[in-house]
């Protein structure tokens, strides 16, 4: 799985880098109608499950009896945007509920994913901080529903410059990782 996440981390990089510009542009137009919030909603969340599942994907088989987490977020994060697109009409209380069970599940699966990871990756806290705000997010926003749209807007798009930070932060320790491994193998080659 170490070696899935290292081989793969510009993957993690991209997921990112999607929430970053998806957070910023929830600050940047906080007045956009639902169906424009709906579509960013669903193509965030749809580039972030496809790039969980090309990164599984992508593993060798040996590798793949761990992926589930991965399999687990990258559905999840797919099904959340073709249900957001199919629906486009509904109501911001129901794309509060839909955001909200998304990111206590997304949230949930990562803190796991974390822990079946501390034996293998240093610096899975950052797996774990990610998971946590992302579940603490997702609470918050179920339980108060009647903060509006424009409330809405901008804890969705705090949180994800948040957890697109903790991503990258992620993508760039597994990216060293990455190359440490592949010096090892020149190394041992070269023997």
């Amino acid at each position: 799985m170490l070696n899935l996440l290292a081989r793969n981390w510009w993957l993690v990089e991209i997921r990112g880098v999607a929430a970053i510009a998806f957070g910023i542009l929830a600050f940047l137009w906080p007045g956009l109608t639902l169906l424009v919030l709906v579509t960013l909603f669903a193509a965030y969340v749809l580039i972030d499950g496809i790039a969980l599942l090309v990164s599984l994907l992508r593993g060798e088989p040996g590798t793949r009896g761990h992926g589930w987490s991965v399999a687990l977020m990258g559905v999840l994060g797919v099904a959340v945007a073709v249900v957001t697109v199919l629906s486009p009409a509904i109501t911001a209380l129901a794309l509060l509920y839909l955001a909200a069970f998304w990111a206590i599940s997304l949230g949930a699966v990562q803190v796991i994913a974390a822990i079946h990871l501390r034996r293998e990756i240093a610096g899975e806290l950052w797996l774990v901080v990610g998971g946590l705000l992302t579940i603490l997010f997702g609470i918050f926003i179920a339980v108060f529903p009647g903060s509006g749209l424009l409330s809405l807007v901008w804890i969705v798009g705090a949180w994800a410059i948040v957890f697109g930070i903790t991503n990258l932060i992620l993508a760039w320790r597994l990216r060293g990782l990455h190359h440490q491994i592949l010096r090892s193998r020149i190394v041992t080659s070269a023997r």
